[in-house]
């Protein structure tokens, strides 16, 4: 995770954009800071009147990109990614973000303390 420490709390970014548009929006996720994200594909289900009326063209085929990052680095994430893949760039991303309280197997390091923990509450329970 990088920047994170062990107390500060966890963002996940969403970015949903036209199906083709994953490496735009993973490279500039990266140059701000994230290591990594998870690709779910979809399909959208715009409503016509409203492409119409802003004067957008609405692709079926989506992708949705998930990015768990420290939240010390989310608006430098953000930013970075709505800048390159935002509703006025061909993938017409929509981007937005979610507060995480709690995440687990990013690293060695919340494994070993999930154990930690586990052995705690066995010895507690044995006593």
């Amino acid at each position: 995770m990088g920047e994170s420490s062990m107390n500060e709390k966890n963002i996940l970014v969403v970015a949903i954009v036209n199906a083709g548009f994953v490496d735009l929006v993973m490279d500039a996720a990266r140059e701000a800071g994230a290591t990594g994200g998870t690709v779910i594909h979809g399909r959208g289900t715009g409503n016509k009147n409203i492409a119409q009326t802003f004067g957008i063209v609405i692709s079926p085929n989506k992708e949705v990109v998930l990015i768990v990052i420290p939240e010390s680095i989310h608006e430098r994430v953000v930013n970075a990614v709505y800048k390159n893949a935002g509703l006025d760039a061909p993938s017409q991303g929509i981007i937005f973000t979610l507060p995480l309280d709690r995440v687990a197997g990013l690293s060695d390091f919340d494994i070993q303390e999930e154990n930690k923990n586990e052995e705690v509450e066995k010895t507690d329970e044995q006593e």
